[in-house]
């Protein structure tokens, strides 16, 4: 089992920027991708960016697209998310994910099998 962890959440004003960290110390972490998820109290957890476990192709949710930055460091067991243009509706927790096979990278999160604990997000108007 893959134990990921999250950083980097914190407050920050609509229109600024934060980078999260999502480490891992397992060294097949390089084999996955590995997805970002966020979630609001009373909602589903819903799917932001993803990135394969080469780092050559991302994806995106639609509401990110231009504003989030998906990247790894496999040397580093890292995967960051840079937020950018920050909203105040990208306020969530937001979990780094791995999916239960090697090589791929899904955008569903019934994909995933391994979470982290998560980081709060909190964007003020």
């Amino acid at each position: 089992q893959v134990q990921l962890v999250e950083s980097g959440g914190g407050l920050v004003q609509a229109g600024g920027s934060l980078r999260l960290s999502c480490a891992a110390s397992d060294r097949t972490f390089s084999r996955y991708g590995v997805g970002w998820f966020r979630q609001v109290p009373g909602k589903e957890r819903d799917f932001v960016a993803a990135i394969t476990w080469s780092g050559d192709t991302t994806y995106y949710a639609d509401s990110v697209k231009g504003r989030f930055t998906i990247s790894r460091d496999n040397a580093k067991n890292t995967v960051y998310l840079q937020m950018d243009t920050l909203k105040p509706e990208d306020t969530a927790v937001y979990y780094c994910a791995v999916p239960y096979n090697y090589y791929r990278v899904y955008v569903r999160k019934d994909d995933y099998k391994s979470w982290g604990q998560g980081t709060q997000v909190t964007v003020s108007s």
